[in-house]
């Protein structure tokens, strides 16, 4: 090897193959980690071997791939081809160098579509040359990156992934004229909610929201219990925390005393949380939206009208149509929408910028 990866041939089986990891990576959930899919062919160009990234703390793709490939003999492995739809990692977190593995495994051939291109991460392809693999990039490369570009952007901004959690009325208020709003949607929204919430290393909601409804910020499962793992509670504002608020109700919470979201984020940075949840109020996810740091939104819809009341996002500065912010449905990890009890909850994530715009020819360097 000449110390460099080479750009990819237009093989129509790894075009396949990469097909069919990106289709993988899908499946995973999005926040602290990029959605990531590997396959394993054979010489012949079959698939003996496939994985994907589930989430943080979880078997990394390329990891995954080779657990379902399981023991093969140096000859055999030599002769193997991983396509990656992300640059294998070079670091050793919580589950080690997926590099480091590859090349463990003797596997003589990868081809990822991605670079990973972060200071933590990144480099995994100059190790695999290092140790003699025949490596390739660019293979569906901008369908790789479309795939991950809010966590691209976040990663680029040295700030957490950053999820928003609505729930509303059909008229779009998140409470009553009266300021009553426990509860607006159901059980099966709420447990839902508590899912995507455990999934996350902080949650965040402004001061108001804390006096107004004394939320617990906690993630519990359906039977009310919580997990061991519990997201850092996070304050947002300048007002005093009132006596016995349930949100300090242990140490496990932070008050930040600022209303820009961008310093809120780079404190959490610092303290090495990689995704961070929205929860309230209004004024809070408004900040968020009119900076563009919400990564991907959970919208809660409950079928009622209330006709006043606190509105779910308030003045984003936008004078006309043309300059609306553009969403599209996310099926990462499950259903864009799906029905819960009375209610519907959407995921969505905001458009790809033109950076990302599809290709007639992608993959056929």
């Amino acid at each position: 090897m000449s110390g460099q990866t080479q750009p990819v041939l237009n093989h129509p089986v790894e075009h396949e193959g990469m097909e069919r990891a990106l289709d993988l990576a899908a499946q995973g959930v999005r926040g602290a980690n990029p959605l990531v899919g590997a396959v394993i062919l054979d010489e012949s160009g079959r698939l003996v071997a496939s994985g994907w990234h589930r989430g943080a703390g979880t078997a990394h793709a390329e990891a995954a791939a080779l657990s379902d490939l399981g023991p093969v003999d140096s000859e055999h492995a030599a002769r193997l081809t991983m396509l990656a739809t992300l640059e294998p990692c070079s670091h050793r977190g919580r589950t080690g160098s997926c590099a480091e593995a590859i090349t463990r495994s003797g596997i003589g051939r990868v081809v990822y579509a991605a670079s990973d291109g972060t200071a933590r991460a990144g480099g995994g392809a100059g190790i695999l040359v290092a140790a003699g693999v025949d490596v390739a990039s660019g293979l569906l490369g901008q369908k790789a990156r479309r795939l991950n570009h809010r966590w691209f952007s976040a990663r680029a901004a040295d700030r957490p992934f950053t999820s928003l959690h609505l729930a509303q009325s059909l008229d779009g208020r998140i409470a009553a004229a009266d300021g009553t709003s426990q509860w607006i949607t159901g059980t099966g929204a709420r447990e839902h909610s508590h899912l995507i919430r455990a999934r996350c290393e902080a949650i965040i909601a402004g001061t108001g929201t804390i006096i107004a409804d004394d939320p617990r910020l906690t993630a519990r499962n359906p039977a009310g219990q919580r997990p061991a793992h519990q997201p850092l509670r996070v304050i947002m504002g300048h007002r005093d925390l009132p006596p016995g608020a349930a949100v300090a109700a242990d140490d496990n919470y932070l008050q930040i005393h600022t209303h820009d979201p961008a310093a809120v984020l780079e404190t959490l940075a610092a303290r090495g949380i990689d995704h961070a949840m929205i929860e309230g109020g209004a004024s809070i996810a408004t900040a968020f939206l009119a900076a563009d740091l919400v990564d991907e939104i959970w919208l809660y819809q409950a079928p009622i009208i209330l006709g006043a009341g606190r509105h779910a996002v308030g003045e984003l500065g936008i004078g006309t149509l043309s300059d609306a912010g553009h969403w599209r449905f996310d099926e990462a990890g499950g259903p864009a929408h799906q029905l819960l009890g009375s209610d519907i909850v959407l995921h969505l994530e905001p458009q790809p910028g033109p950076a990302y715009r599809a290709s007639e020819h992608e993959g056929t360097r």
